[in-house]
């Protein structure tokens, strides 16, 4: 079934309640019996707002995580100054939800199976023995990159 482009922008429109443990609210501090259920709610950033962190990240990137933080935020609505008040625990942990929610985190099954794909691989052993940076090698061809690869098996 095809997706209609109200179907596709609808995501975007969606927002989560995300519940803040206490430890990271209050690091350091011991919770009452049952301390009560604290909550922000977040929506998935969007293509603007990617664009927007870029740019704002060619200035200062120390203001990447409080943008994103900011710009997801629904409840409570807070600006870029505030939210660069939040101690480093908590906004590591809100960026970690914007991050879940928007489709742009990556867990340790989806690292581990990215790195042993034979191209990264390749590129791994390419950047260590020649000095080559990412660009370098992604400008190579298939058969070159086979090339120095079987090189580099007959020399060892």
């Amino acid at each position: 079934m095809m997706l209609s482009a109200q179907e596709l922008l609808a995501g975007s429109q969606l927002s989560f309640e995300v519940a803040i443990p206490h430890e990271v609210l209050h690091p350091g501090t011991e919770p009452a019996d049952e301390p009560p259920t604290t909550t922000v709610r977040l929506r998935p950033l969007t293509v603007q707002d990617l664009q927007l962190i870029c740019r704002a990240a060619k200035e200062s990137d120390t203001l990447v995580a409080a943008l994103a933080v900011q710009r997801s935020l629904v409840e409570p609505k807070m600006s870029v100054p505030e939210v660069s008040t939040l101690h480093v625990g908590l906004l590591q942990f809100l960026l970690q939800q914007v991050n879940q929610i928007s489709g742009i985190s990556t867990t340790t099954q989806q690292i581990s199976t990215a790195a042993a794909d034979p191209l990264v691989k390749a590129a791994f052993i390419l950047a260590r023995e020649f000095g080559w940076t990412p660009q370098q090698i992604n400008e190579l061809t298939l058969s070159q990159v086979l090339l120095h690869l079987q090189l580099l098996k007959e020399k060892a």
